[in-house]
């Protein structure tokens, strides 16, 4: 029994042919069985550009160290084994005894894809010498052989195409224009000449009688033609054209401006005699400088009416109650007062001067109530808003001192003991030192001393009358302070000023705190801790500030005579000196400003509840309140806040107090009265014309 044949097995061509035909018989016997195709052997040889691809192990770029534990190296194209040479695993010491024992050995590579020693000819080392020296491998090659002209610099008379022609030559002259017209290949004379005269640049007579563009410009006016010569003009002038020697001497006395003539008529025996005109350059370049320089327009005048541009604004009459004439004067003060407050109530008011005294007057009467004498000048003085509680807040230079003046009812002077004796048990979290008067002053009226290291020039309440703030502007970032009475704190919202803060305000609804600088007011959300709104009135140095009631417009005066109003902004400017003061009323639409000029100011300020619409501001009087002495007027200006009552004071020395405008006055009482009775026997006491004035 023969084995069975091997596909690596050789036979011979008889036993190949015994082979076939044995399978030749099975496939006679067995028909069912499909015959086998032997395919033919794969030859190598197949042609190629690339010299790298003649190998014989085709394992491709596969790292050789995988085949390090093979009894192979690869697989030839047929897909069998070859064989691991047995001289390819060699140490250093077998490759140098080798390497003595042939002389090949210098030339020779190893091919580690075949596994075997290439010896290189003559050719390829020369080839890689060549290369090493950065020269042409192919020592044949000259790189400097003469040019191939591979197109001929002769004109040839034969075509080198035999393409037909194309259509478009048979057709005629006209229809191909024709067509190299619509295309825009061709041009016709009539675009050419176009082309032309846009290219070229454009002169323009100007000493012609017509414009050219006059078609063009409807506003335009041709320039004017220049006048005819007269007879003085000619060579040979009428003898009444020929000045004397005094008309000639006035002529020169004369400005080239205010001259008749720019010429001196002169008489020549004939036109041969008459020199050059030596004024001519001048007076050629004049008319040029006059066509080049002096616009003209048409100018189309509107027929309006000038009173249909001024707004119609309501009468005076309708806009009462406003403040009409001097009312009381209240006078005690020896130097410039500086500052005053009005009482919630409107009963009470108190005022603060630079002769150190702060003095507490009755409003209808004028009668003195108390007062107070401190050591420095007051700077400012403020009343709580609060009708519960009776507390003065007085700034005196680097101190604020808050006062119970006890002029008001029994149980409001209690109440306010009793709220100022609760905060001594109190720990201040804070660093400001809340000092607790002694027995001396605490008789005198004080209640709390807050020292600061710098000037204080402002205090202002909260509406609730437990906060109340203050500035110090020199002050860096403790310029604002906000005490709080009940926990006896105080707070500086702010770690640093931009710029000197002049003053603040609190919002009358909302937690909101307005610090106007010497440039800009900013608004402060004091709950968020961020910055609300900036506002920019563009003046040079603002003086004071005041926030409307319903607390959507702000008014605020400036040093340089500007009055702005934000919502809209609006800029008034009826004062010829600084602004000092601008104030609101609290419950009417009227709002006041106060000048170096000595004049006070009243406007009626109504604000609609609609954003949409701006505000009605109406001029109503002008108060030429006090005289002006050393540069300054009316210092401070404000409301009563109920009665249309406005109050003013002054650096005046002869009048020493500040005044009452009352509603309802039919005569202007002057201000030089000695004494308060007389004052008020002169506005007509006991008789039908005293005015009957209710505070609330």
């Amino acid at each position: 029994m023969k084995r069975p044949l091997d596909v690596n097995d050789k036979l011979s061509e008889p036993e190949v042919d015994l082979q076939l035909d044995q399978e030749s018989d099975r496939e006679d016997e067995e028909p069912e069985i499909e015959e086998e195709e032997e395919l033919p052997e794969i030859i190598p040889d197949y042609a190629s550009d690339d010299s790298d691809e003649e190998t014989i192990n085709t394992i491709g770029n596969v790292p050789l160290e995988w085949y390090d534990d093979l009894d192979h190296i690869g697989y030839d194209i047929n897909g069998k084994k070859i064989a691991r040479p047995k001289g390819l695993a060699k140490d250093a010491l077998d490759e140098f005894l080798s390497s003595m024992d042939d002389p090949d050995a210098w030339r020779s590579v190893l091919n580690k894809l075949e596994g075997e020693n290439v010896v290189l000819s003559d050719n390829e080392l020369d080839i890689i010498q060549r290369i090493q020296k950065k020269m042409i491998p192919d020592a044949e090659y000259n790189p400097y052989e003469p040019t191939v002209e591979w197109f001929t610099s002769k004109t040839e008379i034969h075509p080198l195409s035999s393409a037909p022609e194309p259509k478009g030559r048979f057709y005629s002259i006209k229809e191909r224009t024709r067509t190299a017209i619509r295309k825009g290949w061709v041009k016709t004379k009539e675009q050419r000449e176009l082309e032309k005269e846009q290219t070229l640049p454009k002169f323009y007579d100007i000493w012609g009688t017509s414009d050219p563009d006059a078609q063009d410009h409807p506003m335009h006016i041709p320039a004017p033609r220049m006048a005819l010569p007269e007879h003085r003009e000619s060579y040979n002038p009428p003898i009444e054209y020929i000045p004397t020697e005094e008309e000639i001497a006035e002529w020169n006395a004369l400005d080239p401006e205010l001259r008749p003539h720019n010429y001196i008529p002169k008489k020549h025996p004939n036109l041969r005699s008459v020199g050059g005109y030596e004024r001519f350059v001048n007076e050629r370049f004049e008319r040029c400088l006059d066509l080049y320089l002096c616009p003209r327009m048409i100018k189309k005048r509107l027929n309006i009416d000038p009173e249909s541009l001024i707004p119609q604004l309501p009468s005076r009459k309708e806009l009462e109650p406003y403040p009409t004439s001097l009312s009381v004067v209240y006078e005690g003060h020896t130097k410039r007062i500086r500052c005053f407050s009005v009482d919630p109530s409107g009963k009470w008011l108190a005022s603060g001067s630079d002769d150190c005294t702060v003095r507490c007057w009755e409003v209808l009467t004028g009668r003195l109530v108390k007062s107070w004498k401190f050591d420095e000048p007051v700077m400012d003085v403020r009343w709580n808003p609060n009708v519960a509680f009776s507390i003065l807040a007085v700034a005196v230079v680097n101190d604020v001192i808050l006062l119970n003046p006890s002029i008001g009812t029994k149980d409001v002077t209690t109440a306010t003991d009793e709220a100022f004796a609760s905060i001594w048990g109190k720990e201040s979290p804070t660093k400001m030192d809340w000092t607790k008067p002694g027995a001396a002053d605490f008789a005198r009226g004080y209640r709390v001393m807050l020292h600061f290291t710098k000037n204080v020039t402002n205090v202002v309440w909260h509406r609730k009358g437990d906060y109340f703030s203050t500035v110090c502007p020199e002050g860096g970032g403790t310029a604002v302070s906000i005490h709080q009475i009940s926990k006896k704190q105080t707070q500086h919202p702010f770690k640093k000023s931009y710029g000197l803060v002049q003053k603040v305000q609190f919002h009358p609804k909302k937690p909101w705190l307005f610090v106007a600088t010497q440039r800009y007011i900013r608004v402060y959300n004091l709950i968020q801790q961020d910055l609300v709104h900036k506002l920019q009135p563009g003046v040079k140095w603002i003086s004071s500030m005041d926030v409307h009631p319903q607390g959507d417009n702000v008014i605020m005066g400036s040093y340089d005579k500007r009055l702005c109003w934000f919502r809209p902004r609006l800029t008034l400017r009826y004062h010829k000196s600084a602004i000092r003061n601008a104030s609101y009323h609290k419950t009417l639409p009227l709002f006041a400003s106060c000048s170096d000029d000595g004049t006070l100011n009243i406007f009626h300020g109504m604000v609609y509840d609609s954003l949409d619409q701006n505000p009605l501001i109406v001029p109503l009087k002008s108060f030429k309140a006090h005289e002006v002495v050393d540069s300054l007027g009316v210092l401070h200006c404000e409301f009563h806040p109920v009665q249309p009552w406005v109050f003013t004071c002054g650096a005046s020395a002869d009048e020493n107090g500040f005044h009452m405008f009352p509603k309802l006055h039919t005569h202007f009482v002057q201000p030089n009265s000695s004494t308060v009775g007389r004052l008020l026997d002169g506005l007509g006491a006991g008789s039908s014309h005293r005015p009957t004035v209710g505070v609330s």
